[in-house]
């Protein structure tokens, strides 16, 4: 059965399209068109009901939720050694790291981006504001991380959590204060930039900034 990533570029989907090609794993790429709903179409609904991607469909399992996936799918690939052992510390500190994206870091983004919604349009502002505060402290709080254990989040071991915290810091790129405004970060960037798997997610998803 085809493996089958259901996305939209520059999304969430990023991270898991990065991912299947950075282990190799053959599948077909279905991006929604945003502009037109598609995303909330009939037909999308009924393989995800709450209208958002990425989905994958894996051996006839249909998986949501960007960084259950990563996860997931590491753990599919041990021999490519992007989580530490199963009840390791590290695994323990990979599993708060990627907990820490999906709890602090996607929810203030989402206040930024979608402000009328969360609070509703009188609100839009102040909500912004508080969520540019919050993402800035992530950031500062990832790079004093980086500062003392580097060069990746779990120190020498690359691992999933720094394909999510890319593609998040990506997601700043034309905010007040980008995350890579921070010397230690762009470096961290830079690294999981010049990766091949991640040149080609740009090149198939026709992505050109933040290069």
């Amino acid at each position: 059965m085809p493996t089958t990533l259901y996305g939209s570029s520059s999304t969430a989907s990023l991270v898991v399209h990065w991912l299947l090609i950075e282990l190799g794993i053959e599948h077909e790429l279905v991006l929604l068109d945003f502009d037109t709903r598609e995303q909330k179409s009939a037909a999308y609904l009924a393989l995800n009901p709450a209208g958002v991607v990425p989905t994958l469909v894996l051996d006839g399992q249909v998986l949501t939720e960007a960084a259950a996936i990563a996860l997931h799918l590491a753990d599919l690939h041990p021999q490519a050694g992007l989580l530490p052992p199963v009840g390791s510390p590290q695994r323990g500190e990979a599993y708060r790291w990627m907990f820490w994206c999906a709890n602090t870091v996607q929810p203030a983004y989402r206040a930024w981006f979608y402000a009328d919604e969360m609070a509703g349009a009188e609100n839009s502002e102040a909500t912004r504001q508080h969520a540019r505060q919050r993402l800035e402290a992530a950031w500062q709080r990832l790079a004093d991380h980086l500062q003392g254990a580097g060069p990746y989040v779990l120190g020498d071991q690359l691992s999933v959590v720094d394909f999510m915290l890319v593609m998040l810091l990506r997601w700043s790129r034309n905010m007040p204060t980008p995350g890579d405004r921070w010397p230690v970060l762009k470096a961290y960037a830079d690294r999981l930039k010049a990766r091949p798997a991640f040149i080609e997610v740009y090149r198939r998803e026709g992505i050109t900034d933040w290069r």
